[in-house]
C-alpha cells in the first residue's frame, strides 16, 4: 500500500504542531469543553512559532495560548501556556508537562 501524498505541501517557513502534540493538545480541550469553560479554539502557523488559542466565546479575546517556539528549544523550552494578559504560565521542553499548569483549572470546589 502506497502513502498519500499530505493535503497540503509543507512549508519550511512556517511552524507548525505535529500529529503527537495535535493530540495531547486536543485531549487537554475536550475535558474543558465537557466541563463547560471552553468553546472554541484557532491555531495560526507563523514563521516562529505555531499557536493554539482557546476561548470561551468565539467573539472574545484567548483564554489561553499555547505556543510552540523551536527556536527556544535549546533555552528555556519550546512550548509555553501563556495567559489572557500575556503572563508566561509554564513554558518547558515537555509539552504534556507544560499544559499540566492548566489541570488545576478544572478543578473546583463543590458547594
Amino acid at each position: 500500500m502506497m502513502n498519500a501524498a499530505p493535503p497540503f505541501p509543507a512549508d519550511p517557513d512556517r511552524v507548525v504542531f505535529n500529529r503527537q502534540e495535535l493530540a495531547v493538545i486536543l485531549s487537554l480541550y475536550g475535558r474543558f469543553v465537557a466541563a463547560g469553560e471552553w468553546r472554541d479554539y484557532g491555531m495560526s502557523f507563523l514563521r516562529d512559532a505555531a499557536i493554539f488559542s482557546v476561548f470561551r466565546r468565539a467573539t472574545e479575546h484567548p483564554l489561553y495560548r499555547i505556543e510552540k517556539r523551536p527556536k527556544l528549544r535549546n533555552a528555556q523550552g519550546a512550548y509555553a501556556v501563556i495567559g489572557m494578559d500575556g503572563r508566561i504560565l509554564k513554558r518547558g521542553h515537555d509539552l504534556a508537562m507544560v499544559l499540566r499548569v492548566l489541570d488545576k483549572k478544572l478543578i473546583r470546589p463543590i458547594g
